[in-house]
């Protein structure tokens, strides 16, 4: 066997009993937390605010059905890009901890592979997601595994992934009958905090490229970039959407369709379902305008052909 595909996920509660393990995972990953405290430390802190933060968490998933459908949505993924490549493709969950242990043998039972390639489905490169994996991966995988490792390290300008992003938009657009001259496309990021960025961290310019190059597709559409999801009280890189969504009116220039794009997500789950379509949305509304959500990629088409793609190239 000469190459093996890994497609390199977030991971995802599968069910509501998961949702503490998953948030542990989460927050106590110091390359998405980053504390001058020591592992251990920093490992018994962060539990805590974990299993605090479940108590607020788990009702928001169970108004999207009691899970996260990345999980789900990755391993079909695996499964229909396997048959369009005829490769062997495994899948790595990064916080998902039950699945670790598979995944690590399945690793070390490709002692005469000569080459894993590593997809990752984060289109811009932060050291907080597939900078983390890469630790995960020299931290707990054989040495000699690591060193045969080709990494699809970002994509955000591929023309594939860009074209896809396109499409997805212009779907969209169809199915809600929106013309395009009559529409402001709200593109929502994942944020980081600031201090990543200052430090070095691509992210923020790799999105920054991502909207450029997919905005110039809508010539016609009014187009902004913000950022979603801030944790804890540090600066983050801003715009933040919740801001942007509720002085809406500073930006529309007229146009009363808003439509919010999820960036940096391929796949829908709680940052989507939940917080773009109940934190972002209503107070959009509330101002008068017509507000709504494009899904992520998830499983188009073109978009498992775009994977088969970028990763193969």
């Amino acid at each position: 066997m000469d190459e093996v595909f890994i497609l390199a996920n977030f991971g995802g509660p599968r069910d509501l009993g998961e949702v503490e393990e998953f948030l542990i995972a989460l927050l106590t990953d110091q390359d998405v937390i980053r504390t001058p405290f020591p592992r251990f430390l920093h490992r018994y802190l962060f539990t805590r605010v974990a299993k605090k933060r479940t108590l607020k968490v788990a009702p928001d998933y169970a108004r999207i059905g009691g899970k996260s459908p990345i999980f789900e949505d990755t391993e079909a993924i695996r499964e229909a890009i396997e048959k369009k490549i005829g490769a062997p493709i495994l899948t790595f969950h990064r916080y998902l901890p039950k699945t670790h242990k598979p995944f690590v043998e399945q690793i070390r039972s490709l002692a005469d592979v000569s080459t894993l390639r590593i997809f990752p489905f984060f289109p811009q490169y932060s050291t907080a997601t597939t900078g983390s994996i890469a630790h995960f991966f020299s931290r707990y995988l054989p040495k000699e595994a690591v060193r045969k490792m080709v990494w699809v390290r970002s994509y955000a300008t591929h023309p594939a992934y860009i074209q896809c992003m396109q499409a997805c938009i212009r779907d969209y657009l169809a199915k809600e009958n929106l013309q395009e001259e009559d529409v402001l496309l709200l593109f929502s990021a994942h944020g980081i905090p600031k201090k990543f960025v200052k430090t070095g961290d691509p992210y923020q310019s790799e999105c920054e490229a991502t909207y450029e190059a997919v905005r110039s597709g809508f010539p016609e559409a009014l187009s902004s970039l913000c950022y979603q999801s801030q944790f804890g009280k540090e600066e983050w890189i801003r715009p933040y959407t919740s801001d942007v969504c509720q002085e809406i009116g500073k930006i529309s220039q007229g146009r009363q369709n808003v439509v919010v794009v999820p960036l940096s997500f391929t796949s829908d789950h709680i940052e989507t379902l939940y917080e773009i379509e109940e934190q972002y949305l209503p107070p959009i509304r509330e101002s008068g305008f017509r507000a709504f959500r494009c899904p992520a990629l998830n499983r188009r088409e073109d978009w498992l052909k775009a994977i088969a793609e970028i990763m193969q190239s």
